[in-house]
């Protein structure tokens, strides 16, 4: 008689989690590298906008076209914090395609290397160089490291994790990249506070290159290779070609998605200028430590996401992922109208609970573009679905700055009207290709 085949043991409690999460070695790879760069990322990045103040304090210019003076005095700090969301939508948009491609061209482990690679670059420009120029040419290699790496994530997932476990893929994902942004600004904040906004940044730059380096290796050694061979040769270069590939389902939810993010981006670079202005206004507090409260609110923001994003994908994976997309959108709509309303710093805490609520269904609207996007273009279909949301919504961020010049409150209703509109257009034309779990 043969021996019995040894039966194997059950799964451990861990193994049973990191199932449910579905996290694999390649996933383990990708969200070390996510918390690393991250976190260098946040640290100095969400400050951006007061060092661009700092640098510029006093300086403007008059604007005029063709010699034709306009008599309209400009703040160069107002301009230039304008011009940085500006970049960062546009960048955000242009490197999305090429982000994409490179990731279905290279491999996603590849990808990832160019683009840390840039990230570094940019935080040394900044440190060594101290105008504003200087800080926006640096913004332009590091500030969209997270949409020029979001395809290459994206890709890792897809082949990764199976289908009925994409929302919670991207969910975990999206709960670990609160970690640095959790903790990123409240430890800019710190640094700010020990020693000054200039001198503070330019130290939070530099421990973002050790953390970046960090990444590099991490990523190279846990992220499996995945050279693309004839994959590289199905990678698709031609954005309009492209474009009569993405579906009607995916296109409504696109459209949707772009007035949303024009109420996101109207304020969303100024809002760190109107918790300072008020805390300095109504509660005397120097601008050192309105910093440093900013970093505290945004810490109330990202942990107030990060108790979402297990609960919601999982939900959203079992019963559909509509009516979690367009719950997000309305948390959208309804943070710059409670931000008007806010002056003091306990007013401020319910309002960044209502920013943190507007990730309440952010990964499940990426795990839906995934199910809308063809099979064989997934990384390549999210880069030019971020490039062209992006573009137009690139103008938001700068126009947003000239209604802030002309008055905050302005800014904050018009950013609420593109929400109303948003929300509403995906509620009447938005479509859910998964229910039940079911394709």
């Amino acid at each position: 008689m043969s021996p019995e085949p040894e039966s194997l043991p059950p799964p451990s409690r861990l193994q049973r989690l990191a199932a449910f999460l579905g996290i694999k070695r390649s996933i383990l790879g990708m969200l070390g590298m996510v918390v690393l760069v991250g976190m260098g990322e946040h640290m100095a990045e969400r400050f951006l906008p007061q060092y661009l103040d700092t640098l510029t304090k006093g300086e403007s210019f008059v604007l005029d076209f063709g010699g034709l003076s306009l008599g309209w005095k400009v703040s160069v700090g107002l301009f230039s914090i304008g011009l940085l969301a500006f970049l960062d939508d546009l960048l955000s948009a242009l490197y999305s395609f090429p982000g994409g491609y490179l990731s279905d061209r290279l491999g996603a482990k590849r990808a990832l290397l160019v683009f840390n690679l840039l990230s570094i670059a940019g935080y040394l420009i900044v440190v060594f160089i101290d105008r504003w120029w200087a800080v926006l040419l640096g913004a332009a290699l590091f500030i969209s490291w997270s949409a020029i790496s979001l395809p290459a994530t994206m890709e890792i997932i897809s082949k990764t994790v199976p289908k009925n476990k994409r929302a919670m893929g991207v969910s975990v994902q999206s709960l670990v990249r609160r970690i640095p942004k959790t903790l990123g600004p409240l430890v800019g904040g710190l640094f700010i506070l020990t020693w000054g906004v200039s001198a503070g940044i330019k130290l939070a730059f530099l421990f973002a290159v050790a953390l970046a380096v960090t990444a590099i290796v991490l990523q190279q050694k846990l992220i499996e290779d995945d050279a693309p061979g004839d994959g590289a040769n199905r990678a698709e270069k031609n954005p309009a070609r492209l474009w009569r590939q993405m579906s009607p389902d995916l296109r409504a939810l696109l459209t949707s998605d772009i007035l949303i993010r024009f109420c996101e981006r109207i304020p969303d670079a100024l809002v760190i200028l109107w918790v300072t202005d008020n805390l300095i206004a109504h509660q005397q507090m120097t601008l050192e430590r309105a910093a440093f409260w900013f970093g505290v609110l945004s810490v109330i923001e990202n942990v107030t996401a990060v108790l979402c994003y297990v609960p919601v994908a999982h939900m959203a994976d079992r019963f559909g992922k509509k009516p979690f997309v367009a719950i997000t959108f309305g948390f959208f709509t309804l943070f710059p109208l409670a931000l008007m309303f806010s002056h003091t710093l306990w007013m401020l805490v319910p309002a960044f609970i209502l920013r943190g609520l507007k990730e309440f269904g952010e990964p499940t609207r990426k795990a839906l573009i995934m199910d809308l996007a063809p099979e064989d273009r997934k990384a390549a279909m999210f880069g030019l679905y971020y490039l062209v949301r992006d573009v137009v919504v690139s103008f938001a961020a700068l126009g947003g700055a000239f209604l802030w010049m002309i008055r905050p409150e302005l800014a904050l209703w018009c950013a609420f009207g593109f929400g109303v509109l948003g929300t509403a257009w995906f509620i009447l034309r938005g479509r859910d290709l998964m229910l039940g779990g079911k394709s």
